[in-house]
């Protein structure tokens, strides 16, 4: 119940901070990806304990949850804010979604998510269920660059079919390449947390 309520808190909590494009080490940076790779090692101790088929229930019930915030954001945002309050556009201008971004968001997360369980399943079953980190390590390496690659693509580069301009392809890919990193070091970082609960015996 811990890691479920983790990785949907995480998830939200990512989906949210991605908006903020900050500059960290003087480089472009995501601002949720500093909390977003936990969810895949969460992931796993989710699969660990209730089994692939609950997990992608998991996965498409966080996005599903993600969705909605977005779209409550965007209406809460398009109320008039009452005079005496004062913090409307503010309020609109923080909260208000950035729908390219929430959608490229939410395909990489389903993408990326589903694609560890699978691989998480394979190396259990096909592999060995012993070396619980090496599990975390291999599915977190397939994953965790389709995901930066299907965010970085989808919500900030220039899509002429689309009509919109998005940013600049070098900022495009140094976007990707520090979120990549700083995934990939928040990932193995997380590892520990595999060993947060036993193995219930529940098939993979």
């Amino acid at each position: 119940m811990v890691a479920i309520a983790a990785y949907a808190g995480a998830q939200v909590i990512a989906q949210v901070t991605s908006l903020k494009i900050g500059v960290v080490g003087g480089r472009a940076v995501d601002m949720g990806t500093f909390v977003y790779p936990i969810t895949f090692t969460l992931r796993d101790v989710v699969h660990k304990v209730v089994g692939r088929s609950a997990t992608r229930v998991l996965i498409l019930t966080c996005a599903g949850v993600n969705l909605f915030l977005a779209a409550y954001l965007g209406w809460t945002a398009s109320v008039e804010s009452d005079p005496s309050w004062g913090l409307g556009a503010e309020y609109e201008a923080v909260l208000g979604p950035i729908w390219r971004i929430v959608l490229a968001s939410l395909a990489a997360m389903v993408v990326s998510e589903l694609i560890d369980t699978e691989v998480y399943h394979l190396f259990v079953t096909r592999v060995t269920d012993r070396h619980q980190w090496a599990r975390v390590l291999t599915s977190n390496a397939v994953s965790i660059p389709i995901d930066n690659l299907i965010f970085a693509v989808g919500a900030f580069a220039p899509v002429a079919i689309l009509g919109t301009d998005g940013l600049p392809w070098a900022t495009v890919w140094s976007i990707f390449w520090v979120n990549l990193w700083v995934k990939g070091l928040v990932s193995v970082a997380s590892v520990p947390l595999i060993y947060v609960t036993r193995d219930r015996g529940i098939d993979p």
